[in-house]
């Protein structure tokens, strides 16, 4: 994994971010507020210490699209546990034909991967404003290590916001993957990428 601060002011409270797939920051550039904000992806591996999140009082923590597996496989490895844990976009079977996306899927987009079709993937997935940069090889080997990771072990979670037009992970994959959590779910109008300008991060802890 990868860490970055996307803000880092030494307030008591984090918000631990898991990123998606090959997106990084850019979903959640025009989000305000928050405190502290860590970042974390690139899942290749799981095993890469995170800077000391016992400093603060309170992590809440936010898993976007793969991130959400991934957070749970490293939630299970560390032990941690966040005040609040938030699903957005993802499930805890990542590679799977009928609670996420097709593994066939997965394969095709990694070994088709260029720098043209990435592009094409930002645009169905919601993304305004400018594509990140990718390195293709290592965003191939990646997908290729959420296929082979697996599920990730039953978590229960506090929300789960489900878009209504995602083109990514389909809608009603996710509402078959969050069966058994009715309670915590949270249906929004909104692409793969639902993240807006203007938005607080506290709108999706809530």
């Amino acid at each position: 994994m990868k860490q970055r601060w996307l803000s880092r002011s030494g307030t008591d409270d984090l918000i631990l971010v898991f990123a998606g797939w090959a997106l990084g920051a850019a979903p959640f550039t025009g989000l305000s507020g928050g405190g502290d904000v860590l970042l974390v992806d690139d899942y290749t591996r799981l095993d890469e210490p995170l800077d000391d999140l016992t400093q603060y009082d309170r992590v809440n923590l936010i898993a976007f699209s793969f991130g959400v597996a991934s957070a749970a496989h490293w939630l299970t490895q560390s032990g941690f546990r966040p005040y609040r844990l938030i699903a957005v976009s993802g499930t805890l079977c990542p590679a799977d034909a009928e609670r996420g996306i097709a593994p066939e899927m997965i394969r095709a987009t990694a070994d088709q991967l260029t720098e043209n079709s990435f592009t094409k993937f930002c645009r169905r997935a919601g993304m305004e404003g400018p594509v990140p940069a990718i390195d293709v090889d290592a965003a191939r080997a990646e997908l290729h290590a959420v296929i082979e990771r697996g599920d990730a072990p039953e978590m229960a979670f506090d929300r789960v916001w489900i878009p209504q037009r995602d083109r990514v992970i389909p809608t009603h994959a996710q509402e078959v993957a969050w069966t058994s959590q009715q309670s915590a779910i949270r249906s929004i109008s909104a692409p793969h990428i639902p993240f807006r300008s203007g938005q607080s991060w506290e709108e999706w802890i809530a």
